[in-house]
């Protein structure tokens, strides 16, 4: 694995936008360039230096999705791991062999899953689902109002009215009918899932 020091001249980190290539303003510095920059005071971020372009991973409801890899931080200038590096030495620690996330963050899952086969670490299944969003078009969040299950039965909705609503928008039950615990585990197929965002509009 190849790494290189690199203050990128952005300001940006590898990690907060997963769709973009970076600028490798600082790729191919002299050790006299790395010097100087560090006497600047602004230490340097550690970058992975990639040997691929692209690279695939598989997720259940996308299929196989096919992403970009560049020089992806794996120390920040802090000197703290960066998400990408934590998120897979963690997963694999533990011995996660699915993830289950919002769609918003399928775009990194390339990155992630190229960097634990660098690693030898088991790449698990992805399963990136649409997101949650309010009438704004935003993710859904608790500023969005009564939105947790305790909001919703203190206005007089019961488990089973929530339960029933979160079935509606995954497309496990119809609307107006009952849904319980044992009604999803039967239903439950990832591939009935929808694609697109769910808008929640709470009465």
């Amino acid at each position: 694995m190849l790494l290189h020091q690199a203050r990128d001249t952005t300001g940006h980190i590898g990690s907060a936008c997963p769709g973009r290539r970076i600028p490798g303003t600082c790729r191919e510095l002299t050790e006299a360039e790395r010097t100087a920059k560090r006497d600047n005071g602004r230490p340097p971020a550690i970058r992975l230096r990639s040997g691929e372009a692209n690279y695939t991973i598989h997720d259940v409801l996308h299929g196989d999705f096919t992403g970009i890899v560049d020089d992806l931080v794996l120390r920040r200038g802090d000197g703290k791991p960066a998400y990408n590096l934590a998120v897979v030495v963690d997963d694999a620690d533990q011995g996660i062999d699915q993830v289950v996330r919002g769609d918003d963050l399928l775009a990194s899952a390339p990155r992630q899953g190229y960097l634990a086969s660098l690693l030898e670490l088991p790449i698990p299944r992805y399963a990136h689902v649409p997101l949650a969003l309010n009438d704004e078009g935003k993710r859904l969040a608790k500023r969005d109002g009564a939105v947790t299950l305790a909001d919703r039965v203190a206005l007089g909705e019961t488990p089973t009215d929530v339960l029933t609503t979160i079935a509606v928008s995954l497309n496990l039950a119809d609307p107006g009918e009952p849904a319980t615990l044992p009604l999803l585990l039967d239903r439950w197929d990832p591939t009935r899932m929808p694609r697109d965002p769910w808008v929640y509009r709470p009465q």
